[in-house]
């Protein structure tokens, strides 16, 4: 590991050939959403068995209780901040070709970003659990206590990946691919313990990828993978790294 220059950081992405990005919550913490575990986790001040899919069954009503006051009602707030407008730009302009994001929020979609990979789901769409009928978030009445298929009575569900179920294996060998194709990872904003996730970054190392990451703490990744390390919040890197790829003034976000 090596802790460097922005600068240094900056000429990695312009000359990657297949830079991806692989961000959890931290990117968003500035965002007003904060992490699940660490100081201030949500998982310090609440029990997590709620989005247990065995718990999820045998009592909906709790659970979507539970949802709405620790997801739905704070993350519908959210704005995208400086990384999330950034790495939109990066995209933009071809210097990054995705995002592999354990993050439920969409916040990278509302920045900008079009080929984002959500690992672990998102919370901006629902699914019947009997007939498996999708519905976006904002165009469902979630006033009722368990919100219902309007086709088949099926109760919804965020589609979010719960404690007990696996990952859609859509995504997971689009984040996979993503992760083999990848010369550059940008981490940010994750402490690299949640599996399967945290193994895409190794993949990509194994292959010959640079590892470029930004976290305010070191991380599962920093000792072990980590080539340029930033212990730095995110929005004040990704400030400084636009300064520098568009010293010209255009693409300021």
């Amino acid at each position: 590991m090596v802790i460097n220059n922005i600068e240094t950081a900056a000429d990695l992405i312009k000359n990657a050939k297949y830079a991806v990005g692989f961000t959890g919550a931290g990117i968003s913490v500035e965002s007003g959403i904060p992490p699940f575990t660490g100081a201030g986790g949500l998982w310090n001040k609440y029990d997590p068995k709620f989005i247990e899919l065995s718990f999820f069954y045998s009592d909906p009503k709790k659970s979507w209780q539970e949802m709405h006051k620790i997801f739905f009602d704070s993350m519908k707030q959210a704005e995208p901040n400086k990384a999330h407008k950034v790495f939109a730009e990066l995209e933009k302009q071809n210097m990054l070709k995705g995002i592999i994001t354990q993050n439920i929020d969409g916040l990278h979609q509302a920045a900008g970003s079009k080929n984002v990979v959500e690992f672990h789901g998102t919370i901006n769409r629902l699914i019947c659990t009997d007939c498996n009928m999708p519905y976006k978030t904002e165009e469902t009445d979630l006033s009722q206590d368990v919100p219902r298929c309007s086709s088949c009575g099926g109760i919804l569900k965020p589609d979010f990946v719960f404690y007990g179920e696996g990952i859609n294996k859509k995504n997971y060998d689009k984040a996979e691919e993503m992760a083999l194709k990848a010369d550059l990872v940008i981490i940010v904003g994750t402490a690299g313990q949640v599996m399967p996730a945290c193994y895409l970054p190794f993949t990509s190392k194994r292959y010959g990828a640079k590892i470029i990451e930004i976290n305010t703490l070191e991380s599962a990744f920093t000792s072990q993978i980590t080539d340029y390390f930033f212990q730095t919040k995110a929005t004040e890197f990704f400030g400084e790294l636009e300064k520098i790829i568009w010293k010209n003034g255009n693409g300021n976000v």
